[in-house]
């Protein structure tokens, strides 16, 4: 992926463009995923700068859909957008607001549309990312109030006034994805972009647990970091729905506790070995 650059675009703002991208490009895996960002942040940065020349651009917007497992970096990647956006000059502030059914179902009638709008108000200027977004969409029994449709149709309304300041982003698994999007024909023609997140690779998540490791000042030997496979296969197997990055987050403090309880009784305890990780410690 480029790196994107507006030359109308202040220097901070520039800056903060290129390192977003930087990052978004340094996460493991998610090869398809940056590719299809990079052709959206293409499109976003030829019609920023036609905006700002003053030349008519074609009317669209950049509301998408992130569909795949827990913890493939869904949210990471909408807040990395934001900032992205903010840097073409396509968002005003491009902060990141995260919710969920229950930030925007109000418990009474009348109240739903109010609460949404409120939130949406919040979002302006950023990304609006409403994780579990199918659950909008789940069927409530006879007599039961439809909140959910009536979020929908609140932010339908509300993603048309507030088209050149806010940017919607819908996650949650890909089948039920696919459910909400065509509850309401608006939705199928705001939600333009369609981003699947795949599972990582068992060579991937070795990446992410070492990265947990660095990050917390552990190292590991090399016949530890070469179970890690295994143990994720493992993880496939039993774990459903395979929650991703998410369980190599659950194993790294497994493994840490495991390394606690190896040395804990240890006299003379050197720095290498309170952040040794060793294949003993490897069982999840």
């Amino acid at each position: 992926m480029e790196s994107a650059t507006v030359s109308s675009v202040s220097h901070e703002q520039e800056s903060d463009l290129v390192l977003a991208i930087r990052e978004l490009n340094s996460m493991v895996g998610l090869k398809s995923v940056k590719t299809e960002i990079g052709r959206i942040i293409n499109l976003a940065k030829v019609d920023s700068m036609r905006r700002r020349r003053g030349i008519k651009t074609a009317d669209m917007s950049f509301h998408m859909v992130f569909s795949g497992n827990p913890g493939t970096g869904k949210t990471t990647v909408a807040r990395l957008l934001g900032r992205i956006f903010k840097g073409l000059g396509i968002l005003s502030k491009g902060h990141l607001v995260e919710v969920d059914r229950s930030s925007l179902c109000a418990d009474y009638v009348g109240q739903t549309a109010t609460k949404t709008k409120k939130v949406i108000q919040a979002a302006l200027g950023g990304v609006l990312f409403i994780d579990e977004a199918y659950s909008l969409s789940v069927r409530t029994s006879a007599g039961t109030q439809d909140y959910g449709k009536e979020v929908v149709s609140t932010l339908l309304k509300e993603m048309e006034d507030h088209r050149d300041d806010l940017i919607v982003i819908v996650a949650g698994y890909t089948d039920l994805m696919d459910d909400f999007i065509s509850m309401n024909p608006g939705l199928e023609s705001r939600f333009r972009f369609k981003i699947r997140f795949e599972d990582y690779s068992s060579d991937e998540m070795s990446l992410i647990f070492l990265s947990f490791c660095n990050r917390n000042g552990f190292r590991i030997k090399k016949e530890a970091y070469a179970s890690i496979p295994r143990i994720v296969i493992s993880f496939q197997m039993t774990r459903k729905p395979f929650a991703n990055a998410r369980l190599m987050r659950n194993l790294f403090e497994d493994v840490v506790m495991n390394q606690a309880q190896r040395i804990a009784n240890m006299n003379n305890l050197s720095d290498y070995d309170l952040t040794l990780l060793v294949k003993e410690d490897m069982c999840a």
